[in-house]
């Protein structure tokens, strides 16, 4: 049984997309560390930032609780979390 010659050049071609794919997953897979460097040192990673927005939060999930279970239309009357 004898090699179709074209066989090499389909392993070519069909290795190109691969080997693309992996060019791009290195380049881009080293950078990802520097990525969450720079995002953990952010200032927004603070606790005391996080606290405040976990608190801000909760006002606001507090106010839509309170609107789900109402038929009153909160949207009209002041509402404590604004900043």
């Amino acid at each position: 049984m004898a090699l179709d010659p074209r066989w090499p050049l389909a392993l070519f071609r069909g290795s190109l997309p691969v080997a693309l794919g992996l060019m791009l997953y290195v380049a881009i897979a080293g950078g990802e560390q520097e990525r969450q460097q720079t995002l953990r040192a952010q200032p927004e990673g603070n606790p005391a930032a996080l606290a405040e927005r976990r608190r801000h939060n909760e006002l606001i999930m507090l106010a839509l609780r309170e609107a789900a279970q109402t038929d009153d239309n909160v949207a009209q009357r002041p509402v404590p979390w604004r900043k």
